[in-house]
């Protein structure tokens, strides 16, 4: 374990994963208070408390043991159930009454699998997926869905308050999963919706930034269009969550649509254009990179 900590013991955090998401998030914790983090590659755990101080572990279990809570962000279902179950789980090193927030866009069904094993335990479970984006975590300007108990987010929030700009609870377990994939859904047909503006405006022969300084202050003005339209336009995609991230998600959202009886034909096509962008060569370009199939 390397240490370079500001304080450890009883009652401190551990914060599994330390990806562009991860990292910062669990940052903003360090300044607070006691952190221990993990990260399957050990050397961006040695990176992270080069900078932040604290310790890192060499196991889930390791960094879970003493804590008061455990918060993860890791990539998809697989890498959830890896750094929560088995001998070296977090799972495994937590103690009774502590409490596993989940930052990671998984499928509700494995959130509900987890949280049932963190009961059988005695172990409190919210799924608090995030929305926006890389730079929302490096300011701390998150929006967190959470679902769990009223008393387990009762305890989450405080926590993860050290980068929310707002957070809600939506209902039991599950919840928060739930409302990440409306989140994801809305993303698609967005970013779908203003690269065909952009990519329609560059044909019409208009100047697309005067375009968007007009339209950004209508009814079509959205997040996207502001913090996107200029690297759009300089088709640079480099800025924020990848494709292959996005077409996961969309994979989760198509695959509960069709267990719930919901249609989301939009976000059914957009999923495939994403699918010709990673055919492009394009599955690490930020999801903006819609607009590049448009430009062929």
């Amino acid at each position: 374990m390397a240490d370079t900590s500001r304080g450890s013991g009883e009652g401190r955090l551990a914060f599994l994963g330390l990806g562009v998401m991860g990292g910062p998030m669990a940052g903003h914790l360090a300044g607070r208070e006691a952190v221990t983090v993990y990260n399957r590659t050990p050397s961006r755990a040695e990176a992270w408390v080069a900078k932040h101080g604290h310790q890192s572990a060499s196991t889930p279990r390791e960094a879970a043991q003493g804590a008061r809570a455990v918060l993860a962000c890791v990539g998809n279902d697989d890498d959830l159930r890896s750094v929560c179950l088995g001998p070296d789980g977090a799972f495994a090193g937590m103690s009774e009454g502590t409490l596993f927030i989940d930052h990671t866009t998984v499928s509700a069904q494995v959130t509900r699998e987890l949280a049932a094993a963190a009961a059988t335990r005695g172990i409190g479970y919210v799924d608090a997926p995030v929305s926006g984006g890389q730079a929302g975590a490096e300011k701390g300007q998150l929006s967190i869905m959470c679902g769990g108990s009223e008393a387990d987010y009762a305890r989450a929030e405080p926590i993860v308050a050290a980068y929310a700009r707002v957070c809600r609870r939506l209902g039991e377990v599950g919840s928060g999963q739930m409302a990440k994939m409306a989140n994801q859904i809305a993303i698609a047909g967005l970013v779908q919706g203003l690269s065909e503006a952009l990519a329609f405006a560059e044909k019409a022969g208009l100047d697309g930034h005067a375009l968007v300084e007009v339209i950004s202050q209508g009814a079509a003005g959205s997040w996207q269009m502001v913090n996107r339209h200029q690297t759009m336009l300089d088709d640079h995609f480099d800025h924020g969550f990848a494709v292959d991230w996005m077409r996961k998600d969309l994979g989760i959202c198509l695959d509960t649509a069709r267990a719930i009886g919901a249609s989301l034909p939009v976000t059914a096509l957009v999923d495939q254009f994403y699918g010709d962008v990673q055919a492009m060569g394009g599955g690490r370009w930020d999801t903006s990179s819609l607009i590049k199939r448009l430009r062929r």
